[in-house]
């Protein structure tokens, strides 16, 4: 009894080592599209407008372009686990992961290029299309870094080193602010480009971003071994092919969840004005909690996929449910918070004294009620997920998500806000079921773990 107490202890410390400076790292991201809003707003607000739909494009091409590099993480944690000394296997893994980035790059930029007209195909203001369309010709461009980063954080924390994805994310927050504020208002010598400058900034960002992770992958002395990006040209096809066939339906799941938030922004835009802007606040506030399941999530990737590699049953169970526990304390903190205190919350994005916000104000601080709920459910599915990725089971979870997020929450959140007249409030206990049904399938397929330990797909 004394020794699974010490081993449970050891599982959670570890999770809470490697999960929090992934949840630092996903924060610094986050943050750095709220400065770009900071930065664009004061530039007037059709920028921010043109910018904001340039931005919503962008986003969901990246979120799923994202799903198919994330097979990287639970493939090297399964070769540590195997070897902790699996040098050729961990180098061939990382160049095939680099290889899938550039692939899939080349038809999200080719469709980003056409923002314009895809904006303007999707009913958007012409004018605002248009500016859109040439910030996103830029901005495109940040995307193959950005897959590229994502696969050395990948390696830099399947090695226990993900404080240097830490400090590259950090560090790229003050030199992306920096440079929005020259190329978009012409300081210190540069052009002033408006929108277009911020597209730039953030490439150039996601570059510099690139190059440090590659600087510290062949200097440090954890890495240097690995000598990673040795003989990139060489082809792996089955380790390729793996990549792809475990990371396609990460990004048809990513991309089901990106579709059924925005389409939820849609519903919201036919309800009223006031409920889009208290639906923004209550997702701004959402989105910014997620973050925190998010990062224990990718740590239970990969604790779960060392487990599975080594053949540790027992293993992967205290890591995937030490995850679990860690993410629904926090979950419980952050919904008792949102219950008790949904004033204050709603008053840091909004100014609460002025007359013409008291009906927004109302509808935020309800639907940040119903977003402690939400919050549980998406801890939930979230950490859920990425305890099956590390068995490398991500087949399932997409149907999950289909299933939940289409076939029960839109379109109950739909029937409750509309034609039964609940408004928004409808719309967001449809999105909270939804969550909730992803969740409760995704863990039960999870508490089968010893069965999928063994028959996790290859």
């Amino acid at each position: 009894m004394i020794d699974d107490i010490a081993a449970w202890r050891t599982d959670v410390a570890a999770t809470l080592r490697l999960a929090g400076p992934l949840v630092i790292s996903n924060l610094a991201s986050t943050a750095l599209t709220a400065v770009d809003v900071v930065i664009l707003g004061r530039a007037g607000p059709e920028v921010l407008a043109a910018g904001a739909l340039g931005t919503n494009l962008f986003m969901a091409v990246l979120v799923t372009a994202l799903g198919i590099v994330a097979a990287v993480s639970p493939l090297l944690a399964l070769e540590l686990g195997r070897r902790p000394h699996a040098v050729r296997e961990v180098r061939r893994t990382f160049r095939q992961g680099l290889w899938a980035a550039c692939c899939i790059f080349v038809p999200a930029w080719m469709l980003l290029g056409q923002g314009e007209v895809v904006l303007t195909a999707l009913g958007q203001d012409s004018a605002l299309s248009a500016e859109a369309g040439l910030y996103l010709r830029a901005l495109s461009w940040s995307l193959l870094p950005t897959l590229g980063l994502v696969v050395q954080r990948a390696l830099m924390a399947a090695l226990g080193r993900q404080g240097w994805g830490l400090a590259i994310s950090l560090a790229a927050l003050p030199a992306n602010g920096c440079l929005a504020w020259m190329l978009v208002f012409g300081h210190l010598g540069m052009p002033a480009l408006g929108l277009v400058g911020a597209g730039w900034a953030t490439t150039i960002t996601a570059a510099l971003a690139f190059m440090a992770g590659s600087v510290v992958l062949v200097s440090e002395r954890r890495f240097r071994h690995y000598r990673v990006f040795g003989r990139f040209w060489r082809p792996d096809w089955q380790r390729f092919a793996s990549i792809w066939k475990l990371g396609l339906p990460i990004a048809a799941s990513l991309g089901f969840e990106v579709a059924f938030f925005s389409a939820s922004g849609l519903v919201m835009g036919r309800i009223g004005t006031d409920a889009l802007a208290a639906h923004t606040i209550a997702l701004q506030v959402a989105s910014l909690c997620f973050m925190v399941p998010l990062g224990v999530a990718q740590a239970a990737t990969i604790r779960v996929g060392y487990a599975f590699g080594a053949g540790d049953v027992p293993g992967i169970a205290r890591a995937g449910w030490s995850a679990f526990a860690v993410a629904m304390i926090f979950e419980l903190a952050t919904a008792s918070l949102l219950v008790g205190l949904p004033g204050p919350i709603v008053g840091a994005f909004l100014d609460v004294d002025l007359p013409g916000n008291a009906a927004v104000l109302g509808l935020a601080m309800q639907f940040i009620a119903i977003a402690a709920l939400f919050q549980l459910a998406d801890g939930a599915q979230v950490v859920g997920a990425g305890m099956l990725r590390g068995l490398r089971d991500t087949r399932w979870p997409m149907v999950y998500a289909a299933l939940g997020y289409w076939g029960v929450g839109m379109p109950l959140g739909w029937g409750l806000a509309i034609p039964a007249g609940l408004g928004g409030t409808g719309l967001w206990i449809g999105l909270a079921l939804g969550l909730a049904v992803v969740a409760l399938l995704v863990m039960a397929r999870w508490s089968r773990r010893e069965r999928l330990a063994l028959l996790a797909p290859v």
